[in-house]
């Protein structure tokens, strides 16, 4: 049976955890505030850049918020133009996309990012003809709301009973429940295995190419 595989980017294909946690230090700084702490910080990842600002923040004032959120991409451009900056994929990453590939799956992504963002990644990785369609944060409401998985199923043709999204936080595992697909966690992500369990992960894998046992 052909299957729709949705992988979230952040924490699940890439390993961006240290780019994301400096940029939030960054940012905070930027307007004179203390960042919050790396653990925090982790678990904001995936959610889109200003919802995930506010929550940092812990305080309604929507105008900081976006002080946060502008001050972050500013920290996030200047650092992509340093030499050292680096996005690398998780081991097994490509060789996993083949192998689903290989067996007939389609494949899509959902992630936090900007489609500019993920365009640069699936760019640098080489991974864009893996995937028939990509839903990002400018085009939708953040995660967990349903919109990312129902618009992947309506552009690649699928029902939620034979689509799984494959995630390492909770609001990738909670969008795919309340879409009526099936989810994978990764625990090397940045949210702990019982909370993807709580969320409703179906299945907990250690590595990437751990999922096409249960797919």
């Amino acid at each position: 049976m052909t299957q729709l595989i949705v992988f979230d980017c952040d924490g699940t294909l890439v390993d961006s955890q240290a780019v994301i946690v400096a940029c939030a230090e960054d940012a905070f700084a930027a307007v004179g505030l203390v960042a919050p702490s790396p653990e925090r910080i982790r678990h904001i990842v995936g959610l889109s850049l200003e919802p995930a600002m506010r929550v940092l923040l812990g305080r309604d004032d929507p105008a900081l918020g976006r002080r946060i959120a502008d001050a972050y991409r500013d920290a996030f451009f200047a650092r992509r133009a340093m030499p050292d900056h680096d996005e690398p994929l998780f081991a097994g990453v490509v060789e996993t996309l083949q192998a689903l590939a290989d067996r007939g799956a389609v494949m899509g992504v959902a992630t936090g990012k900007t489609m500019r963002g993920l365009q640069q990644i699936l760019e640098k990785h080489a991974l864009g003809d893996y995937f028939v369609t990509l839903q990002t944060a400018d085009l939708h409401p953040s995660k967990p709301h349903p919109a990312m998985m129902e618009a992947a199923m309506r552009e690649a043709g699928f029902t939620p009973d034979v689509t799984w999204i494959i995630g390492d936080t909770t609001y990738d595992i909670e969008m795919g429940r309340l879409a009526g697909c099936r989810g994978i966690g990764v625990s090397y992500g940045n949210h702990p295995i019982e909370a993807l369990e709580r969320a409703g992960a179906t299945h907990i894998v250690d590595r990437i190419d751990q999922v096409l046992e249960h797919l």
